[in-house]
């Protein structure tokens, strides 16, 4: 990230660390007031001081010189694009992996080695993985519990250990047992768990990673309460997470990474959208959103849904979308967005009202019919619904049409898949070293583009994408949006679900919006204006906002 003296950044009064070794890759030292803020603003005592980390994989250098440094008492979120180094460094700080000779660890001033899960411990250190690791066969107790089992004579104390649970369980507001198993939990219950664990472990420093990423918004809120309580009693969280809006309610202090490196630091007042994306991306927010496509306006839409229901989760609802144009569809977890979506692509059977595809009316009975209809479907679980983790990049883009050029109908023309994995790949700007690598093994963003390439391959006419950037981070987001824009200009039908308003309103040309099943309303071309404001009053039903544009 080249900084100038002259640049926005390398004056912000937030900067409070920029890495003096990074003066050799372009990166000026900044003004000396940026300096200044870190002890003034932070009241409470150093728990954490990372310096010099590095870590080397092979010939590859994944992180070089980085440092953090963490107050008990604040939630520090850490940002980057994915393989920026985030998580390298958290598992790091875990004892899941060991850094590279030179760095140094200090918690509360002491300088530590922590060589593996049970040091770091040891030392007050837990983490929350994205993928939670709990015994699902086991009690909650058991698992407060795993690895530090209360034993009598070679006997395990279950009643005991149950009982020194309660409290635990009560501070962190469980609605659960202590003797309940984890597998009758919700996922939102079983991430208590994992906090309850680690303070009964008595931990000074929490990671989360990605802790909201399968949490409805009521339960999202429910974990920002518990946080904000726990930064009340002192304990020092360190977060991760790709979604903006959840760091400037919660983070007290922002540090950025950039390909492996230590960018800075901003207190919360001076942590805008526009600065952590320079710091990230080095560009501009409003670089992020092109919209270059011109919608037209076909007298045959592409799509048009008539008042279609399922009888339980969508009810009675049109709208109409015409090829070079991107519709937003906007409204609140449970508005029965994605039950749509699947009445449109045949995966939901519809109870009542009719489709029409180019002005032909269908009745899909399958995905397989929408998609040869010219409807491609991109999930919002890409893992368990769009993508097969342990097979390749170039097997997961061929999948939907390698029989499309098998020779006689059934061989495979491997040749034409690597191909068409090659272009795929340099279209999209996937990241990764060959066609053959296992797509699990990718970052989410670049995951999300094999995925997304899999469907273009189908040359869709009507393209729905649900959620098409979550768990993503901003560069892949920016790649995406100009593939969508893309798309647009060459005459497809974008419908985008999304519950980041800012991306709603930075791709769409109109926004609909639903509410309980229903179209509340619709946003743009002659109806009210495409702003935050008027989605969130549309999802809610606050105001007396009429029901415009029910079939537009």
């Amino acid at each position: 990230m080249n900084l100038s003296k002259d640049s926005p950044l390398a004056c912000m009064p937030g900067l409070m660390h920029v890495q003096d070794s990074e003066r050799s890759t372009g990166v000026t030292d900044v003004d000396p007031r940026c300096r200044s803020g870190d002890t003034q603003t932070r009241s409470g005592r150093m728990v954490l001081e990372m310096s010099n980390i590095s870590k080397t994989f092979g010939s590859v250098k994944t992180l070089k010189d980085v440092e953090l440094t963490v107050y008990a008492g604040e939630v520090h979120a850490v940002m980057g694009e994915n393989g920026a180094g985030k998580s390298t460094l958290m598992k790091i700080l875990a004892g899941a992996y060991t850094a590279d000779p030179g760095g140094e660890i200090r918690i509360d001033g002491q300088l530590v080695s922590i060589d593996g899960p049970l040091s770091a411990r040891k030392h007050g250190i837990s983490i929350i993985y994205q993928e939670l690791a709990l015994a699902p066969n086991l009690t909650v107790a058991a698992n407060i519990y795993l690895g530090r089992e209360a034993s009598h004579g070679g006997v395990v104390l279950k009643k005991c250990m149950a009982d020194q649970c309660r409290d635990v369980l009560a501070r962190i507001g469980a609605d659960f047992y202590p003797d309940t198993t984890v597998a009758e939990l919700s996922l939102a219950q079983r991430q208590l768990v994992e906090i309850g664990r680690a303070l009964h472990a008595r931990s000074k420093i929490i990671i989360m990673d990605e802790p909201t990423t399968t949490l409805s918004s009521r339960e999202a809120d429910r974990l920002f309460d518990l946080m904000r309580q726990l930064r009340d009693d002192g304990v020092a969280i360190i977060y991760i997470s790709h979604r903006m809006a959840e760091v400037y309610e919660l983070a007290d202090h922002v540090s950025v990474l950039r390909d492996g490196q230590y960018v800075g630091t901003l207190a919360r007042k001076d942590a805008t959208p526009a600065a952590i994306v320079r710091m990230m991306v080095g560009r501009d927010l409003s670089s992020l959103y092109k919209k270059e496509h011109k919608p037209a306006r076909d007298p045959v839409p592409a799509l048009e849904v008539r008042y279609i229901s399922d009888g339980i989760r969508v009810r009675g609802c049109s709208f109409a979308l015409h090829g070079g144009e991107v519709l937003g569809l906007a409204g609140l977890m449970g508005a029965g967005r994605t039950e749509l979506a699947y009445l449109i692509c045949g995966a939901r059977t519809r109870s009542s009202g009719e489709m029409l595809v180019a002005g032909r009316r269908v009745d899909f009975r399958t995905p397989r019919q929408s998609q040869d209809a010219g409807i491609a479907y991109l999930t919002e679980d890409r893992k368990g619904l769009g993508l097969f983790l342990d097979m390749t990049v170039s097997e997961n883009i061929n999948l939907g049409i390698c029989g499309r050029d098998a020779y006689g109908g059934w061989i495979l023309n491997r040749k034409r898949a690597r191909q068409r994995a090659a272009q795929a790949i340099d279209s999209l700007l996937i990241r990764v070293k060959s066609a053959r690598t296992p797509v699990g093994t990718l970052s989410g963003g670049n995951q999300q583009k094999v995925l997304l390439s899999r469907l273009l391959e189908t040359r869709p006419k009507i393209l729905i994408l649900d959620e098409p950037t979550r768990g993503v981070d901003i560069g892949a987001k920016s790649e995406i949006y100009r593939i969508v824009d893309d798309l647009a200009k060459a005459g497809v039908a974008v419908l985008v679900i999304s519950s980041e308003l800012t991306e709603v309103i930075g791709m769409a040309d109109r926004v609909i919006v639903m509410r309980e099943g229903e179209i509340a309303g619709s946003l743009g071309r002659g109806n009210r204006a495409i702003t935050e404001e008027n989605i969130i009053a549309l999802a809610t039903g606050a105001g007396c906002m009429p029901q415009q544009g029910r079939s537009n």
